[in-house]
């Protein structure tokens, strides 16, 4: 396959590839659904099949709404959750401290308010607890009464501490997404689209998603068994709570494909409603005079919920979602803010540690990167893991220090990982290995956690590894390109006819990146500590548009727009945004890779 404008091999090593497409396929979509040719060839490059088009365009509650009784124990799963409703026994609920896990925690915490069933929430320390549960957490929950603990966004691989659950007479309910190893763990009930046995074809789902279809299933089983009438209540106004499923899908980066996105969409117009007051103070706090979107859960709503679990309280996000008094979630959303405040700069700090870290050792050679301090934040682990592998293209892990549960120091890892590579696979091999006490995850985004005499071996290991996967070969990685544009012909409509009809974006479904060939740089400078701001134009200069490159500085694609202010053609990669302004909208381009014209 010829590369796009015979771009080979970019600044940021890559070759730019057009992704193979049955011409005839993009042709009948057109004729079949009336779409315009870009999203008929989208619709083709992301491998939408005819007979799945119209939930794909425009999912509806009503049609495409996801069946709970498809996931495997589902259905004994809430007809026992009903009869331990009706016959009143002690819930609480353990959830992880991400987004995901957050809003798990939140619409638990609403779902069984409904029913008038108060349930304590448990969310780990990130600092001193770590992900996933812990025996002392399973016996502070049963010592305060609990009997059946609901579990959401972690359990699949905790083996020990769900056995240890079950000793003291706990029935454990995980409701998880998590991968599967070669065993489930002995808990009364694990509901994960992940399972062997599973065959809903649901995997795609976010912890949240799975809660979710839990509430909807359990809600089903109450009304069957006539606990509404009974109690005189109206049954679960699930609907209203779908912003939560929203959020928590897009901030978990989980595939934006099949039901998710169903969830997504409903959950993004409920959340236009205002309806949930902590999320609607966040959105105040943050900034957002318009309803929502999927690119403010992540950029701005994610990060504050997800900042107080790394410098403050683990609960606060949780706390936040599930309030209902309008000054309490004003606070709350408050002091996520300065949080989040907080959490920039030591992450900038750790960013600088680790960069110079990698630099001076020479680990940008190696197939994968590891860095390690004891100095480090261990709640900020996994974004400077992110960072690196943005910065250098690799699969890279992050380890910080934190005194674990017998008060030992534990190094607390976490990874990123590139296409291809299964960093969720390649912890629980390590964990196989003796090397790390617990590892999992997802294949881009996964954590362990390891005794400090370990890491020499673990590095080792993974280095091994890494070069089996790599092949020994040199890594030049290929960008899939959507299309050549022009800066004249990038208008807002052009963006919102993608944003609408092919939207939300994310994992399995990318925003659609196009080529701006031949195109100068007629200013550039620094905003902020590390993004590239630009003003380009068209090789004639008659077409002008604003462009960012967010992250950029003393990156080999920072360097290359910095120095090319009026002089040579660069060809620019990246992908169009709508820039709202005084209640004016126009086009602005992000760029993620370059080449000389």
């Amino acid at each position: 396959m010829s590369a796009v404008l015979k771009v080979d091999r970019s600044v940021l090593d890559a070759r730019w590839v057009f992704p193979v497409i049955d011409n005839e396929k993009i042709q009948r979509l057109m004729s079949d659904f009336s779409v315009p040719e870009i999203v008929a060839r989208l619709l083709v490059a992301r491998q939408v099949e005819p007979d799945q088009v119209d939930s794909f365009l425009y999912p509806r509650i009503g049609r495409d709404f996801p069946d709970p009784s498809k996931m495997a124990d589902m259905n004994a799963f809430a007809q026992w959750m009903a009869t331990a409703i009706t016959e009143g026994k002690k819930i609480a609920a353990f959830c992880d401290f991400d987004v995901d896990g957050s809003t798990s925690a939140a619409l638990l915490k609403k779902f069984f308010r409904h029913l008038g069933v108060d349930i304590p929430l448990y969310i780990p320390d990130r600092m001193t607890e770590g992900y996933g549960p812990n025996a002392k957490a399973m016996h502070t929950l049963r010592n305060n009464g609990a009997d059946i603990i609901m579990m959401a966004d972690c359990g699949t691989t905790a083996f020990d501490v769900l056995a240890e659950a079950r000793a003291i007479g706990l029935d454990v309910c995980v409701l998880d997404h998590h991968e599967q190893g070669e065993k489930l763990p002995d808990a009364k009930w694990v509901i994960n689209p992940k399972r062997k046995d599973d065959t809903s074809g649901f995997g795609m789902l976010a912890a949240v998603g799975v809660t979710f279809l839990a509430c909807v299933a359990i809600n089903k089983a109450l009304r069957d068994a006539g606990y509404f009438a009974a109690k005189n209540i109206p049954e679960a106004p699930l609907k209203e709570w779908l912003d939560l499923v929203g959020l928590g899908t897009i901030c978990d980066m989980v595939p934006l494909t099949g039901p998710n996105r169903l969830l997504v969409r409903a959950g993004f117009q409920q959340m236009a409603q205002k309806k949930n007051i902590g999320l609607k103070a966040l959105c105040e706090v943050g900034g957002l005079k318009k309803d929502p979107t999927p690119e403010d859960a992540g950029f701005v709503l994610g990060p504050r919920i997800n900042a107080g679990s790394r410098v403050h309280q683990a609960d606060l996000g949780a706390r936040l979602l599930s309030c209902e008094d309008g000054e309490d979630a004003k606070n709350m959303a408050w002091t996520l803010n300065d949080c989040n405040a907080k959490r920039k700069s030591i992450q900038a700090d750790m960013m600088r540690e680790a960069n110079d870290m990698i630099e001076q050792r020479g680990l940008a050679d190696h197939p994968l990167i590891m860095v390690a301090d004891e100095s480090w934040h261990v709640g900020l682990n996994g974004l400077v893991a992110g960072e690196i592998k943005q910065r250098y293209g690799k699969p890279a892990c992050c380890i910080a220090f934190a005194p674990g549960m017998s008060g030992e120091l534990e190094g607390r890892g976490s990874g990123r990982s590139v296409p291809g590579f299964n960093m969720a696979a390649l912890f629980m091999a390590a964990k196989e290995a003796g090397l790390v006490i617990k590892g999992g995850g997802h294949a881009m985004a996964a954590g362990f956690t390891v005794m400090p005499d370990k890491i020499p071996a673990l590095e080792n290991f993974f280095q091994s590894e890494a070069a089996k996967i790599a092949g020994g070969a040199e890594l030049i990685g290929e960008e899939l390109v959507d299309g050549v544009a022009s800066i004249r012909g990038a208008r807002p409509d052009f963006v919102k006819l993608l944003q609408d009809n092919v939207g939300p974006f994310g994992q399995e479904n990318p925003e659609p990146r196009f080529v701006l060939p031949s195109v100068r740089v007629v200013m550039a400078d620094i905003v902020g500590e590390n993004h590239v701001r630009l003003q380009i134009t068209d090789a004639e200069g008659g077409a002008r548009m604003k462009a960012v490159a967010f992250r950029a500085v003393g990156t080999p694609l920072g360097d290359m727009l910095l120095s090319s202010k009026g002089g040579r053609l660069l060809h620019l990669l990246g992908q169009f945004k709508i820039n709202h302004w005084n209640g004016v909208d126009s086009v602005e381009f992000l760029v993620s890779d370059l080449s000389q014209s």
